[in-house]
């Protein structure tokens, strides 16, 4: 038995979920897969995997083995990578998670430009607002934006977000414009499904924070809906700069409560700790860390 090709084998069914997914991905049959698998618990005497009808789950044991045979192939693929750095050249597939309006915004226009330095790469990307299960999906890397990360990934800031209260002009002049959080009780608020703090909206002003509970009149999974929304006059939203800082500064959105500030979100890549995938993983990431730069993010520039 090879074990190295059994451990990589044992990896890729656990992050595919299933036999037959991983096999397809490592271009063997689902039978050799399972044998692969099998061959390798017979040799360490101990059960790895929880096979089910529906599904797969790693044993106590299988847990540690698992974590151990991605850092030992993440250095099997590092050391692969030194001995071909003659190519200079990053290859292989890249699978990569973007929010909706960010993503499209701000790193899709990125990419082809990170292909054309990168010709060996391929990538897929996907985009969505929720936050992705890595393994379960088998995504390699993520853009995800929020206050904090509780996570096990390992997660590297790109650019700060600023996140403004903003309602239209005709909405602030028919129902009045807010003196303070607490007035947003009484206005029509609209909200964002994937909020980490659902209705509670949270001001700060001179070290002191206020949490207000507010009516989500039209709630939604997509941060330019919310916009569309705004612009529309149907309520004030809670919104990031990177996706309605030119409605402000071409006045067709107005901020609502200037003297107070909203907590600062964070940009972050995510990936798992000791990636197989490292080279090509470090290589968007360091793209797109030097593209956003330094200090004000390019869209409060």
């Amino acid at each position: 038995m090879d074990r190295l090709q059994a451990m990589k084998v044992f990896t890729s069914v656990v992050e595919a979920g299933a036999f037959s997914r991983a096999a397809e991905q490592l271009h063997l049959s689902t039978t050799a897969t399972s044998r692969l698998v099998a061959d390798l618990e017979k040799h360490l005497g101990t059960r790895l995997l929880q096979r089910t009808t529906r599904r797969l789950s790693l044993t106590e044991t299988g847990s540690h083995y698992y974590e151990r045979c991605r850092q030992i192939l993440a250095d099997v693929e590092a050391a692969e990578s030194l001995a071909a750095a003659a190519e200079a050249q990053v290859r292989g597939v890249l699978r990569l998670s973007l929010p909706h309006s960010f993503g499209l915004a701000y790193v899709a226009p990125l990419l082809p430009d990170f292909c054309a330095r990168n010709p060996a790469m391929q990538l897929e990307v996907a985009f969505s607002d929720r936050f992705v299960d890595l393994v379960e999906e088998g995504i390699d890397m993520a853009v995800r934006i929020a206050h904090e990360l509780d996570t096990h990934l390992v997660a590297r800031p790109i650019a700060p977000v600023r996140l403004v209260a903003c309602a239209a002009p005709a909405y602030l002049a028919a129902q009045g414009v807010p003196a303070t959080p607490d007035d947003l009780r009484r206005h029509r608020c609209l909200t964002y499904s994937y909020a980490a703090d659902g209705n509670a909206w949270r001001f700060l002003r001179e070290g002191r924070v206020e949490t207000v509970q507010i009516k989500g009149h039209l709630r939604a999974n997509s941060g330019e809906m919310i916009r569309l929304a705004a612009l529309a006059g149907l309520g004030i939203a809670m919104q990031p700069t990177f996706l309605i800082g030119a409605d402000l500064r071409a006045g067709r959105l107005a901020r609502v409560l200037p003297d107070y500030q909203l907590e600062t979100a964070t940009a972050y890549v995510v990936y798992l700790p000791g990636s197989r995938r490292s080279a090509r993983v470090h290589a968007m990431y360091e793209y797109l860390r030097d593209a956003f730069g330094p200090g004000e993010p390019p869209w409060d520039r």
